[in-house]
């Protein structure tokens, strides 16, 4: 069984002694990284078998070693919330927005999310999951080990299908952990009568007998899902066996949120338009919050009151939003930046939001999200000295080492022959 030995690093565990440890940070628990100032990690097979501080004993040169020569080792990055799987591009639309144009305007005018539905209904499962494998691949150049990717660019049964077949795809032939969800409700096809009702009473049940069990997702805006659409959307999916996740309060506050929180809803995303008294209700709940500050730095918008978020109690997960349109990033780094610039969360508060938070959204804690024994090996060394660079830098240095699932995805240098 192969075998790694990391050893002279300054360890971020994101452990806790907590009897509620299972559960997504709050308040002042977001702060608590269970750092070790100098330790080593013991990795066999895909799994961690000791993490430990001081320096290892002889007893394990069977193992191969990496010196972390006094670097950081976090958790990878677990990405809650991205629309990898597309095709085509929206050059033209990102010069319209450049000259002026809102979101919602282009979208309106057939752009947006009908121009990359139009280019991901032209191409194979094979072209879909290779575009996957790609931005995937330059994510974990940044330190993710885990992606969630939504389907949504399809709109009919035969490409919805497509779409999570290539997501399945894709994750057989990745090491990273690459979680599917259905975004069966992302937008209005005018081209299709009865859209809505197609989508709930014909795609979703083609979608859970193929997927059993699989999440949900929608998008509830102006032009796009109302609340009336998504509630019927969910209660359907739910008694499919589904999970429930939803996009609101983006660009305007329609009701969904209450309506969220009544139907059990595992996260909401976006947030950017709740109001105070929705926001503080969310933040009582269990429900977590997932913030996309990339996506309101390249829009021009607002980000989630975060701040007011966590002081209210508030589970908060961040995330990249990966997109052909309003959200063209790869790297969880960026999002750490925002997340200490723009939405005043301290560089600690930023790490769990990306970590064991994110890795609560998707309900995988147990597995990812924190370096614990018995846990994934996904684990990525960092060029830096102190954890709070990651904040601090917004173009810093790359990681030197991103393992996941116990597998090198980078470098593969001679340091590990």
């Amino acid at each position: 069984m192969q075998g790694f030995l990391i050893h002279n690093a300054r360890i971020v565990t994101l452990r806790s002694d907590d009897a509620a440890s299972a559960l997504p940070r709050r308040r002042t628990a977001m702060r608590e990284l269970g750092v070790i100032p100098l330790g080593y990690i013991v990795v066999r097979g895909d799994r961690i078998e000791r993490v430990e501080a001081g320096t290892p004993s002889a007893e394990m040169r069977d193992l191969q070693p990496i010196d972390a020569a006094g670097g950081v080792v976090t958790p990878g990055f677990v990405d809650c919330h991205t629309h990898a799987c597309w095709a085509g591009d929206r050059w033209d639309e990102w010069e319209m927005k450049l000259a002026g144009s809102a979101y919602l305007e282009i979208l309106a005018a057939g752009g947006g999310i009908h121009a990359t539905v139009r280019a991901v209904r032209a191409a194979s499962t094979n072209d879909l999951a290779q575009g996957i494998e790609v931005r995937t691949r330059q994510m974990a150049a940044y330190g993710t080990t885990t992606v969630e990717v939504k389907s949504g660019y399809g709109m009919d049964c035969e490409t919805e299908l497509r779409m999570l077949d290539a997501i399945d795809l894709a994750a057989s032939r990745s090491h990273l952990r690459i979680v599917k969800t259905y975004l069966g409700a992302h937008a209005i096809d005018p081209s299709i009568a009865d859209f809505v009702e197609r989508t709930i009473d014909t795609t979703l049940p083609a979608v859970m007998l193929r997927h059993p069990r699989i999440t949900i997702d929608a998008y509830c805006e102006k032009g796009s899902w109302s609340v009336e659409e998504c509630v019927r959307y969910f209660t359907k999916g739910a008694a499919l066996g589904a999970g429930v996740r939803v996009h609101t309060d983006q660009f305007n506050s329609l009701g969904m949120l209450p309506a969220a929180l009544s139907l059990g809803a595992m996260t909401v995303d976006h947030l950017e338009a709740a109001t105070d008294d929705d926001l503080d209700a969310v933040a009582r709940s269990s429900t977590i919050a997932v913030g996309l500050p990339a996506t309101a730095f390249c829009l021009g918008t607002p980000t989630i009151r975060a701040r007011r978020f966590i002081d209210g109690g508030g589970a908060l997960a961040l995330a990249t939003n990966a997109n052909p349109g309003s959200a063209p990033v790869r790297g969880m780094p960026i999002v750490v930046s925002f997340a200490v610039r723009e939405m005043n969360l301290t560089p600690a508060e930023a790490l769990t939001t990306v970590t064991w938070n994110a890795a609560c959204a998707l309900g995988l804690s147990h597995i990812c999200g924190s370096i614990e024994i018995g846990k994934s090996a996904d684990l990525v060394w960092w060029p830096v000295d102190d954890e709070r660079a990651l904040g601090y830098e917004l173009s810093g240095a790359l990681p030197l080492m991103v393992m996941a699932r116990g597998a090198l995805v980078l470098p593969r240098h001679s340091w590990v022959s």
